[in-house]
């Protein structure tokens, strides 16, 4: 009997001793996949709130500041498919330099949603001056411009081949009219679509109103313009590269030192040119019959404050306003017209001058050679990522940079009074004014021209002359009540 039990004991501990393990290893799967799940849960909530705070853009993100290092890629959810019936097609074609388009494409997104359209990637602009042959997917992320707008309105990559010219169809082109209302596109462009289910908008520069539009159509353009434009990966790694580089030498300015030959040409702007280059400039302005072909008188645009300040004004205005020669300037600009010639005032008063060709090697350049867009592209992230931004004339670049550093958080841009500045500059040289008098002139007029909180100017019927809603728009940077208290009157900042 005993010798019995005792066989069965020895049974029972061969059994119990397997079954022991296997509860212990069950007991640690189920901790471990106690661990995983909560990992997941938690990386899951986080996304959701970095979704819903690129989304929503609470008056607390208002003050944040640019990465100044490349971010880890996390995807994040996919956007609700948003569900409606399209009333056709929209292509357009882009025309000008990158920022010009990139306000364009803005704005035909906000059109296509308004109208209930399905866009075609834009095309970009191959045949001006600058003779860039980028394409949308060589300077902006297609996949992730198509993903984040999902919810507002539907981007296909090309027409549906029934539309194609090789099978007989005829795609309706033309210019939508300029500074245009919804009433606008809704009365005069929705109805074509009745009777053709493409149309090519083959102008798209200016085409929506600054003012008078929908709360909710202005925050589409913000919109694309903020979240959905992104650059390419190659893009983004050297932009990052170049500010990361910059910001370890210490805090910079970025000047878009606006005097190269397509804007000379363009305004008419020859002070400070020899004979020889004004001619050249003028020959240049009358190959494009895009720009203005009549006489132009340069210094009398000069003193209307319509062209760019020259590298030598550039110079007394940044010693003027306060910069020590120890200050880091970044050239945000193409190549300078005169070179290294025109830039020696401006390197012996700032040593600390560079440019992205300083400092990259040129081997991590030479796939943006040639391609203009995508090198504007690199001053551009600079710029916005900059301590201070200071462009010397108020071009698409600059207005553009502008309203992305309202966005970030009012960061310091000084937007430069041209017209006060040249008769200062002008008293100045013929001995009237003494240069603590300029200093003290040049700082008082752009104490409330730092870029701080303002409303928009409108100036009804005149919307070249009125603040440009890319500038400053202003419907994207507070939310509700409190846009009153941020824009009202009296809000200015001191120069440093």
């Amino acid at each position: 009997m005993e010798v019995a039990r005792s066989e069965s004991g020895v049974r029972s501990e061969k059994i119990a001793a397997p079954v022991a393990k296997v509860i212990a290893r069950t007991k640690r799967l189920q901790v471990w996949f106690i661990r995983v799940c909560s990992s997941i849960l938690l990386w899951t909530c986080l996304v959701q709130l970095l979704t819903v705070g690129e989304l929503w853009h609470p008056s607390f993100m208002a003050n944040t500041t640019v990465s100044l290092v490349k971010p880890p890629h996390h995807p994040l959810p996919l956007l609700p498919l948003r569900n409606y019936s399209s009333n056709g097609y929209l292509k357009v074609s882009c025309n000008g330099g990158l920022n010009q388009m990139r306000s364009a494409i803005c704005d035909m997104v906000a059109v296509a949603r308004l109208l209930n359209l399905t866009l075609v990637v834009p095309e970009l602009d191959k045949t001006s001056f600058w003779a860039d042959n980028s394409t949308f997917e060589e300077i902006f992320d297609v996949k992730h411009f198509i993903d984040s707008l999902r919810d507002e309105v539907r981007i296909v990559r090309r027409l549906p081949k029934r539309f194609n010219s090789k099978y007989g169809y005829r795609v309706f082109e033309m210019p939508p009219v300029s500074w245009s209302k919804e009433k606008y596109y809704l009365h005069q462009i929705l109805p074509l679509f009745s009777k053709r289910k493409v149309l090519h908008f083959n102008k798209t520069d200016a085409r929506l109103a600054n003012n008078g539009i929908s709360i909710d159509l202005q925050k589409v353009r913000c919109r694309v313009n903020f979240q959905a434009l992104k650059f390419t990966p190659e893009i983004e790694s050297l932009g990052y590269k170049l500010v990361r580089i910059l910001k370890e030498r210490g805090p910079f300015v970025a000047l878009h030192l606006r005097y190269e030959m397509d804007m000379l040409a363009f305004s008419g702007c020859t002070h400070g040119c020899t004979k020889e280059e004004a001619m050249e400039l003028k020959h240049l302005r009358y190959a494009y019959p895009w720009w203005r072909d009549k006489e132009i008188v340069s210094e009398e645009r000069r003193s209307q404050g319509l062209c760019p300040l020259t590298p030598e004004e550039t110079a007394l205005i940044l010693l003027a306003l306060g910069f020590d020669k120890d200050t880091q300037i970044y050239i945000a600009a193409g190549e300078i017209y005169g070179s290294e010639r025109r830039l020696a005032v401006l390197r012996a008063a700032y040593p600390r001058i560079v440019r992205k060709e300083m400092l990259l090697d040129p081997g991590e350049l030479q796939q943006f050679q040639n391609h203009s867009s995508q090198m504007a592209a690199l001053d551009f992230m600079v710029s916005i990522a900059s301590d201070t931004f200071i462009p010397t004339y108020d071009g698409n670049m600059a207005k553009v940079v502008e309203g992305h550093r309202r966005y970030h958080g009012f960061k310091k841009t000084i937007l430069l009074d041209r017209k006060r500045l040249v008769e200062l500059l002008d008293l100045h040289q013929n001995g009237t004014l003494p240069w603590n008098e300029l200093a003290a002139a040049v700082r008082s007029a752009h104490v409330k021209r730092m870029g701080q909180p303002t409303r928009r100017r409108v100036i009804a019927d005149k919307p070249k002359e009125e603040d440009y809603f890319y500038a400053n728009p202003q419907e994207c940077l507070c939310e509700g009540a409190n846009c009153d208290d941020l824009l009202g009157p009296g809000n200015s900042s001191s120069i440093r």
